[in-house]
């Protein structure tokens, strides 16, 4: 059999490798001028190659459609992608929250051990080859055209991502070649991706990063959200690992949601105010300000107490009950309004992609085009942050791979 894997990112790597292990001539076509751009930048510049949880905890990362996942992330779990690397020289180690990392905090490294992997089984890597077009005769695959010559290929792997970091080569070309051949595709979405909001002080707090806050997001009395975690503000809004995860709850109207931020969520309301009603006693000489200085970082403080309508020059000895009161429901839930999303091109993942009822989950054949696989991002399903996006790129990938001498 000869094979075209299309996108030299996760998917199409571990595609190609499991393609050639079949024992077919696989060739892994790349437009970018090297493999794995955007693997390269995963984990902000560390990748976070995969999660070490079990099978419940993964799916239930899994937002969306994630009994489609069930036969691949069988077929091929963390530890096999954990294995692969290390076979490849590449250790890894386990950090907070299971993440999984090289040991040296190097992405090159492992797209070095996927490269490596390549080669040792024979695969064929043609970088700065765009492909135009799926040729498709008889509901089959038959070629496949770059520029302006058409070759012959008896299987085709589509792993182009999807629309998220446009630069790294996320174009939706792999949507277009799915449209053209019948195949839907569900409303695309910027997901893990920082939220703008209405409120302009955030900007003043640009760069501050929140550790062990709890954040929760409503849209009218439904709860849609909420996890303890670290976050950050910026000059739009907010980011950071628990925003991005609320974003994929949120992408497809972000508008109308609230968030509410819990700075002290160890603490109940009435400890809180102990706390308070202690540092105010400790401090009776000193401004509001200056007799709370130990509760929050000083931007942030004055952002709060300006929020609870509070004035920070005042003598916290004429501070009041009720005043004390307003102070610990602002800490325990200051709200922020969203407005949108960021754009879809400074997204972790894209939201949407190939509908699933038209992808066999067994084997990653279009059930529309025979010889036709999908893998990775370009499917409409996607995990929250921890290395569950990765996990699904190789697991759907290392799949399809394996499938077609199975299946043709």
């Amino acid at each position: 059999m000869k094979v075209a894997v299309v996108g030299g990112g996760a998917a199409g790597m571990i595609a190609a490798v499991f393609s050639a292990r079949n024992g077919n001539e696989t060739i892994l076509l790349e437009q970018n001028e090297k493999l794995g751009k955007k693997l390269y930048i995963t984990g902000k510049g560390r990748c976070n190659l995969t999660n070490a949880c079990g099978w419940e905890e993964f799916f239930q990362n899994i937002p969306r459609n994630p009994r489609f996942l069930y036969s691949a992330r069988s077929f091929f779990g963390p530890e096999d992608i954990i294995s692969l690397v290390e076979k490849a020289g590449i250790p890894t180690k386990t950090e907070r929250g299971k993440r999984v990392f090289p040991v040296s905090d190097k992405s090159s490294d492992i797209i070095k051990a996927l490269s490596k992997t390549l080669a040792s089984e024979g695969v064929s890597v043609r970088l700065n080859s765009r492909v135009k077009e799926i040729i498709v005769e008889e509901n089959t695959v038959c070629g496949i055209r770059i520029g302006q010559e058409v070759e012959p290929f008896d299987a085709v792997i589509l792993a182009t991502g999807g629309l998220s970091y446009p630069s790294t080569g996320s174009t939706g070309d792999g949507f277009r070649f799915a449209k053209a051949l019948g195949h839907t595709v569900t409303p695309l979405y910027g997901s893990l991706v920082p939220l703008e909001t209405e409120e302009s002080w955030c900007r003043s707090l640009s760069g501050l990063t929140l550790k062990n806050v709890t954040l929760t997001a409503f849209r009218g009395k439904k709860q849609l959200f909420s996890e303890l975690g670290e976050m950050l503000f910026t000059h739009f809004g907010v980011s950071g690992p628990l925003v991005l995860s609320c974003s994929a709850l949120i992408a497809e109207q972000p508008a109308g949601v609230t968030l509410f931020i819990d700075f002290k969520p160890g603490l109940s309301e009435e400890q809180l105010d102990a706390r308070i009603i202690r540092d105010i006693a400790a401090n009776t000489r000193k401004t509001l300000a200056g007799a709370l200085y130990g509760l929050l970082p000083q931007r942030l403080l004055t952002v709060v107490l300006e929020q609870a309508h509070l004035d920070a020059e005042m003598s916290a000895s004429s501070f009041t009950r009720e005043q004390r009161k307003t102070l610990v429901n602002t800490l325990k839930a200051l709200p922020l309004h969203v407005k949108s999303t960021r754009p879809i091109e400074e997204a972790i993942i894209t939201r949407g992609g190939i509908e699933i009822k038209e992808v066999n989950p067994s084997t990653m054949e279009s059930k529309k085009i025979r010889n036709l696989y999908f893998a990775g991002e370009m499917l409409d399903v996607d995990g929250f942050t921890g290395g569950f996006n990765l996990q699904t790129a190789w697991a759907t990938g290392a799949l399809a791979g394996s499938s077609i001498k199975e299946q043709v």
